[in-house]
């Protein structure tokens, strides 16, 4: 989060090459590259503050100095007053479209950015590629309004934690649920996840949510109840300690196909009911399973997740009791009993 050269790759990660063979390859296969963009500041050693210090928040004597609101001590703060370093900035994200063909930006820290900002480089950016995605990190519904299609969905994630941690209930992490997807306009949705950067260097979703099965229903409840699914690196793997993302660490990826295994085919199940997904939404509490339907016309999908370390014996929603739907993770048809029994941390994902 140390920009030293906006228009320059860190060697230790490769070349323009290298990037542009990895952005080639990943669009063969139907995926999208997006860069991390740190607008916000950049690093101490970076040309622009020797070169053009008023292009930098400066106090009474002159002296660029580093975000104010922030402890981050190892970064100087830009100055969004200044419009030719406004400039500078959007040039330099259009340059990796341009020279390397990315298909859009992840900006960190975007409510530090003005949105004034935002609006300007976003509409000048889709005159490149109107298709690009751009992913807010923030939580500020009023990002949206700015060009982006993504936010992230902080509070979310923040009650996902405290309910595993017994501090809230279901109803309040339902609720949370609500909040979060009022006034994001249409055709915008919110990240949701059970890690993410920050969160991963404090502790593993392994840590958080009671060892490898209870991170495994996190994530499905995570995934399957609203927005657009986040798996941060390392989480496939169930690793099991933080990571500090200021330093670097190896992990075996195939350390645990297992787990990776089952997390793909929870992502398989979530596109699989991709027909049902902007449909009504009804909640139920029963314990400590989780339990909602999603329903689009003649089309359903319920989900119950058992989010103790326990057995339970919990009953069916009364007006899905009956029905055959399909297991989407087994693939075979079932009729849902009137109590079924759920072991610690099990989880079902239907359809019809």
């Amino acid at each position: 989060y140390c920009i030293k050269d906006y228009k320059k790759l860190n060697t230790r990660y490769g070349t323009k090459k290298d990037l542009k063979e990895l952005v080639d390859a990943a669009h063969a296969k139907g995926m999208k590259v997006i860069l991390d963009w740190v607008a916000n500041h950049t690093s101490w050693d970076n040309a622009w503050v020797t070169e053009h210090p008023d292009w930098y928040t400066q106090d009474a004597n002159g002296n660029v100095v580093q975000p104010q609101e922030q402890p981050w001590a190892d970064v100087a703060d830009l100055n969004f007053d200044n419009e030719t370093m406004q400039q500078a900035m959007i040039d330099a994200m259009k340059y990796w479209v341009t020279e390397i063909g990315i298909d859009g930006y992840r900006c960190d820290y975007a409510e530090g950015v003005p949105d004034t900002f935002w609006k300007k480089a976003i509409a000048e950016l889709r005159t490149l590629d109107n298709n690009l995605l751009m992913l807010a990190e923030g939580g500020k519904t009023s990002l949206m309004n700015n060009g982006f299609n993504l936010l992230y969905g902080w509070n979310f994630h923040s009650r996902l934690k405290d309910y595993y941690a017994g501090k809230c209930s279901l109803a309040d992490l339902y609720a949370m649920n609500i909040s979060e997807s009022e006034g994001m306009p249409e055709g915008t949705l919110r990240l949701r996840y059970s890690t993410n950067h920050d969160q991963a260097s404090e502790a593993s979703p392994i840590e958080c949510y009671g060892g490898e099965r209870g991170a495994m229903s996190a994530f499905v409840l995570a995934t399957m109840l609203e927005g657009i699914p986040l798996i941060y690196s390392s989480q496939e793997a169930a690793y099991p300690r933080s990571l500090n993302f200021f330093n670097y660490g190896v992990i075996d990826l195939k350390s645990n196909e297992a787990f990776a295994q089952e997390m793909a085919e929870i992502i398989r199940a979530y596109k699989a009911t991709s027909s049902v997904r902007g449909g009504e939404l009804e909640v139920y509490t029963t314990g400590d399973v989780a339990s909602f339907y999603r329903a689009a016309g003649s089309h359903g999908m319920l989900v119950m997740v058992n989010t103790a370390n326990e057995s339970v014996q919990v009953k069916v929603p009364m007006e899905h009791a009956g029905k055959t739907m399909t297991d989407v993770i087994a693939g075979v048809d079932v009729k849902l009993p009137t109590v079924m029994t759920m072991e610690p941390y099990q989880y079902f994902i239907y359809q019809q």
